[in-house]
């Protein structure tokens, strides 16, 4: 496929509900719904079932739990992606990923290991823990 050719990253389709900038040094859990773009420096936890983007200024030093994540930056930390996770070319990634979908651009850089289930396990997986035991 030619470069100018190439489908457009999925994430930057949707419409930007948070934007972090430079400027922000947050510690904690983040918790959202939508898209949020992260330039900024981020450590702690992230937990979305929606879309995450790392931008190229972003750092973040967290536990990542997201419907689909696209890295453009530095990330340090375990991934957990329901639907996907993709690496730009400007990514740097230390940490494992654990996505049905990984999508790693020709420059981009992951150190870790890479666990990629059937999507359907991974939803039944997902409603079993939401669901309590039934007793009899």
């Amino acid at each position: 496929m030619w470069p100018w050719s190439r489908p457009p990253v999925v994430a930057s389709r949707k419409k930007l509900t948070a934007f972090l900038d430079e400027g922000s040094d947050i510690e904690g859990k983040y918790t959202f719904t939508g898209t949020v773009l992260l330039n900024g420096k981020f450590q702690g936890e992230i937990d979305s079932p929606d879309t995450l983007i790392i931008g190229e200024r972003g750092v973040v030093n967290a536990s990542v739990r997201t419907g689909t994540l696209v890295v453009n930056g530095e990330l340090v930390g375990n991934i957990y992606a329901s639907e996907r996770v993709e690496l730009t070319r400007k990514a740097r990634v230390h940490g494992d990923v654990e996505s049905p979908i990984l999508v790693l651009e020709e420059g981009g850089t992951f150190e870790g290991r890479c666990r990629m289930p059937r999507p359907d396990a991974m939803n039944s997986a997902r409603d079993a823990t939401a669901m309590p035991l039934k007793r009899s």
